[in-house]
């Protein structure tokens, strides 16, 4: 495609866009009216919301635009996925410069579209605004069907941490990327593109987790968050923690300590989740840690203590070449 979006128009754009979506069977009215119809058969509909902003979130000179794309999808598919939902929907709001190749929202949508694709979802309409910055903001939704949302608030002591996915790789990846480099591509592409395993949510429900969450903010931020609305203790186990080789290698080469990324990188979206201590878990669980009564406040202990180094995103503290998300 030639030209730039302020070549190609508001309406020209949302044509391109809109062109290259697919559907699924609980999109009763797609894109083209006010608003799109999606089947609830739950009556309840999970939702999230997500901001990516450029230099912030991603950089297009590390990123092409469908890396893009599929980031967005899936950090907000995640969310709905670990709250045991299964993803139906999902909303965009585009904005880009007037002098941008129209190239570059086209290929963000083929992102979109193919992330939604592998979570069973489809996007069913959005907004597109000329602004100075690029800014892709997603709305993700989800049915429950028949389940109760497993949220944060459920641990209980004696219950088992468990997680599913990849830990640190996105951070490593993201080292590597600082430093100039562009391989192990494993690491660079988990960063760029993650991979959330989105069934393992709903999954998760029917098992009878008590409390779960996606790892967008590392893996020791995002447990904080179920220590604190559980009113309980977790401790992690580093013994029964996987460090790949190559990420061992990766540190090596940088001065970084693997374990580092594994405990506090984030936007790997690797879904942890607390269990019954008598739920058989499938394989693809590892159990981390265990829930514990908290002797003082509410927190995540590394090996029965607390963890000392600095990890985990926060928005407002420090600045970086790209950040993680903070979910309300």
């Amino acid at each position: 495609m030639k030209g730039t979006v302020g070549e190609l128009g508001e309406f020209g754009l949302i044509r391109e866009l809109t062109s290259r979506l697919t559907t699924t069977p609980a999109v009763r009215l797609g894109p083209g009216d006010d608003a799109a119809v999606v089947a609830a058969p739950d009556r309840r509909v999970v939702a999230s919301t997500d901001v990516l902003l450029e230099g912030r979130h991603f950089r297009r000179d590390w990123s092409t635009a469908y890396d893009v794309g599929r980031k967005a999808a899936a950090q907000n598919l995640a969310d709905i996925a670990a709250m045991g939902a299964v993803p139906t929907a999902v909303l965009l709001a585009l904005v880009v410069p007037a002098e941008l190749p129209a190239t570059w929202p086209v290929e963000l949508m083929d992102g979109i579209r193919d992330e939604c694709q592998v979570a069973g979802a489809a996007v069913v309409g959005g907004d597109v605004v000329r602004g100075e910055t690029i800014t892709v903001a997603i709305t993700a939704l989800g049915d429950l069907r028949n389940h109760e949302p497993v949220t944060r608030s459920g641990a209980q002591p004696g219950d088992v941490v468990a997680v599913t996915g990849w830990l640190g790789w996105s951070a490593a990846g993201l080292a590597v990327l600082v430093r100039g480099f562009r391989s192990p591509r494993a690491f660079v592409e988990a960063h760029r593109r993650p991979e959330p395993p989105y069934h393992a949510g709903p999954a998760a429900a029917d098992l009878g987790a008590t409390a779960m969450t996606d790892i967008s903010d590392g893996l020791i931020a995002d447990l904080g968050h179920i220590a604190d609305a559980s009113k309980v203790r977790i401790d992690l186990h580093t013994a029964a923690i996987d460090v790949p080789t190559q990420m061992s290698d990766i540190g090596q080469a940088v001065g970084v300590d693997p374990l580092q990324w594994v405990l506090t990188g984030g936007e790997d979206h690797a879904i942890v989740a607390t269990f019954p201590p008598d739920v058989k878990l499938p394989a693809r669980w590892k159990v981390i840690g265990e829930v514990v009564s908290p002797s003082a406040l509410p927190q995540v202990t590394v090996d029965g203590a607390p963890w000392d180094r600095a990890g985990g995103w926060d928005h407002f503290g420090d600045l970086d070449a790209e950040d993680h998300r903070g979910d309300l």
